[in-house]
């Protein structure tokens, strides 16, 4: 990108203004708000060719317009409003006159809140989420593949790069799907509209703030889905892009002023070096580059530190949430972003709902690097983040380590003892989310070598360590590859399409090794989901001997004992050494294989296993 190119484009659009290329009115957002929030000021961002010429006015009881606000661009506005407490629903009017020219207006509603106490309830230990791809999961409505007008047009399921034409209306059609495999949640990638010329399919780079991908669908069916979830007993989660907005986004294409995004003399890449934030001796020429940085070329980097910028995604967050009835957000590329600004935006959502929950990608190495990013202060960092929790990927390498690993002092399952013992910088941990594999990363059982007792071990470690449970669509039912590209781990999940050969949502459409590892998942999925025990239950672990590690879960109600044999032959433990926790307990029962273990003084567990019991008196 060459020198001042973005300043360049910014002037360009001021004159596109002026000639009257840009529309008189293009749109008011938010396009609606609701009567009742906690919060009473509303800032609305106006667009349309020279706005700011005119005077803005509202007639309304309870509607107070405090301010109007110019900025360099005269396409823009921004209107503060002020709600009173006992406003009514209804619509107003909010004009713009100019002497001597054409009156324009804008019928603006305040819609009344829905209390049903179904809606926002928060994504917690008790949950089991399931992460979905759209546009690769299933297509459930032919009729928006393609959708005339947009940027990408390309429909291709033998190309990684291209949409496949997954959807929302796939996803409801496979509910009760994913409800018998015990999951609690869904977490998909960004479904907010992608107007991107290219490989638009995974949502990182929205285009829009208020308005789902027509190729995926529309508000109302978003909504629906969420509704669908709810009735199941299931919650939704969304995913957030606070750090970037796609090239092709409408206030990029026309930016309000230049300092809406970060501006540098020449195209300037962030680091992704998260240890200049901490560390003492760190340059701030390269803490600037860390956060201000772009992500990529055509994923503009946000000035956060622009009150306008804050207003404007953090009211399209209360939005979704609001409109759709969300229980959590998901926060991409959390450690590039402002930290004040997050810290800002935790409050304020928290504020207005506080069962909501959240949790953030810190996609670092280090369990101090990974702690620096959440709330409580606990690591001296100065100020609070007020990050609940985060994708644990420390865990990650851990249990990597472990499968793949050789058992030593450091090395092996140890790692993963360690690793969770270090969970006293937290100020909780059981908010961090646990997880085998991504849209990022590659597939578990790829990794673990396709070994299916591995990938067994792999799964129950994550289903009963302590967090909330996170898995990718797919990987019960062994679907595989490495991350090299990404497109490789973004699969289509083989009978979400009509006219797939096998359909593998179907016992009879699985392999017998497909239908292994999907009643594995299963069973124990549902047994944490009836089971306090392994979702809010004490966590204990015992130093590792001879590659074995056994923890257990425990409440007054049950006691579970997990033992992970990770070496190459079998091993024989005594159960004495573990009297803290099984005293009192005579017999076991293994809950995948509903096996009784009636003689419980010594247990001879298999090479490269892992047993979940049960323990009874």
């Amino acid at each position: 990108m060459r020198s001042k190119f973005l300043l360049a484009v910014f002037y360009l659009f001021i004159s596109a203004a002026v000639s009257g290329q840009i529309p008189a009115l293009e749109r008011v957002e938010p396009a609606f708000w609701w009567a009742g929030m906690k919060n009473p000021e509303l800032q609305l961002i106006v667009h349309g060719k020279n706005i700011a010429d005119r005077e803005a006015s509202i007639s309304y009881p309870g509607v107070t317009l405090k301010g109007v606000n110019k900025v360099e661009n005269p396409n823009y506005l921004f209107l503060d409003l002020e709600l009173s407490p006992d406003v009514a629903p209804g619509t107003f009017s909010i004009s713009f006159n100019k002497k001597g020219q054409k009156r324009l207006s804008y019928n603006y509603t305040l819609k009344a809140r829905d209390t049903s106490p179904n809606r926002i309830q928060g994504v917690t230990s008790k949950d089991f989420i399931y992460l979905i791809m759209p546009d690769r999961f299933a297509n459930g409505d032919k009729k928006n593949d393609v959708i005339k007008g947009m940027k990408e047009t390309a429909l291709n399921r033998d190309s990684m790069y291209y949409r496949h034409g997954g959807d929302i209306q796939g996803i409801i059609d496979h509910l009760d799907y994913l409800k018998d495999l015990g999951v609690t949640a869904l977490w998909l990638n960004p479904v907010l509209e992608n107007d991107q010329p290219k490989t638009s399919y995974h949502g990182y780079a929205n285009t829009e703030n208020y308005q789902i991908d027509p190729r995926f669908g529309t508000n109302e069916l978003y909504r629906k889905l969420v509704d669908e979830c709810h009735a199941r007993g299931m919650k939704m989660i969304k995913d957030l892009v606070h750090n970037h907005l796609g090239s092709e986004h409408w206030t990029i294409k026309d930016l309000p002023s230049k300092d809406w995004i970060h501006q540098w003399p020449s195209y300037t890449k962030s680091s992704f070096r998260d240890q200049v934030l901490f560390d003492p001796y760190a340059a701030e020429s390269e803490k600037k580059q860390m956060t201000d940085g772009w992500f990529d070329v055509h994923m503009p980097d946000m000035n956060q530190a622009n009150p306008y910028v804050k207003k404007y995604f953090t009211q399209s967050h209360i939005w979704w949430i609001e409109f759709a009835g969300l229980d959590g957000f998901r926060l991409d590329t959390y450690a590039y972003n402002d930290p004040v600004f997050m810290a800002e935006w935790a409050k304020e959502i928290k504020r207005e709902y506080p069962r909501f929950t959240f949790f953030a990608e810190t996609w670092v190495h280090g369990v101090p690097n990974q702690v620096f990013f959440t709330q409580g202060n606990t690591v001296n960092r100065g100020f609070d983040t007020g990050l609940p929790g985060v994708t644990d990927f420390q865990s990650l390498w851990a249990i990597n380590e472990t499968l793949n690993g050789k058992f030593g002092w450091d090395e092996g399952v140890t790692r993963l003892y360690t690793t969770t013992a270090s969970d006293f910088v937290y100020q909780d941990a059981t908010r961090n989310v646990m997880f085998l594999d991504n849209h990022d990363l590659s597939r578990f059982y790829s990794v673990v070598g396709e070994d299916l007792n591995k990938y067994k071990s792999g799964i129950a470690w994550l289903l009963t360590t302590r967090g909330i449970p996170q898995m990718y669509y797919g990987t019960e039912i062994l679907m595989k590859n490495f991350s090299n590209p990404d497109g490789l781990v973004r699969e289509d999940f083989k009978g979400g399409w009509p006219g797939d050969k096998v359909n593998k949502f179907r016992p009879d459409g699985r392999t017998e090794r497909e239908n292994d590892a999907f009643n594995y998942v299963r069973t124990l999925a549902n047994y944490r989901k009836n089971n306090e025990v392994l979702q809010t239950g004490k966590l204990m672990q015992y130093v590792p001997e001879n590659g074995v590690y056994v923890y257990f879960r425990y409440n007054t109600d049950k006691t579970v004992m997990v033992i992970m044999n990770t070496g190459d032959k079998e091993e024989t433990l005594k159960i004495a050494r573990f009297n803290e926790r099984t005293a009192g307990f005579n017999a076991a029962v293994n809950i995948v294989s509903g096996e009784s273990l009636p003689s419980f003084t010594q247990l001879t567990v298999p090479a490269k296993t892992t047993w979940v019991l049960e323990l009874k008196k």
